[in-house]
């Protein structure tokens, strides 16, 4: 099942999430995303069906092996358009910020290659 925009904001925020907290929890997902309780858990329920995280009894959220894969690879893709945009490209960091987490989706894996290595090259 292929996974929507939505669907990997909500894989990548449970990343950081968890790396800086330890422990996800879906009121912390709500709060991170400026999201209403509701639709993060009908968000949550769809990310479970398809295999990306697992709920556990005691609301704890936790990636799957192929939920933190995909939340890795969008992570990535985010913080490497995000360098190539504010350090190459010299756009303000915030509007980096931003467009990056719109390219970060729709981006092909050969333009992806290239401007990471591009970045790459760029901070040795």
């Amino acid at each position: 099942m292929a996974l929507l925009e939505s669907g990997e904001n909500y894989l990548e925020t449970i990343l950081i999430l968890q790396q800086r907290n330890g422990n996800v929890r879906s009121i912390d997902i709500a709060a991170e995303m400026n999201f209403s309780k509701p639709s993060v858990s009908r968000a949550m329920s769809i990310l479970k069906k398809s295999g990306y995280i697992i709920m556990q009894p005691d609301g704890r959220i936790v990636l799957t092996e192929n939920g933190l894969k995909k939340a890795a690879s969008v992570l990535d893709r985010h913080k490497t358009l995000t360098a190539f945009l504010s350090e190459i490209l010299k756009v303000p960091h915030d509007i980096a910020e931003k467009d990056a987490c719109r390219i970060e989706h729709i981006i092909s894996p050969i333009t992806f290659a290239g401007i990471k290595k591009m970045v790459a090259e760029h901070e040795k």
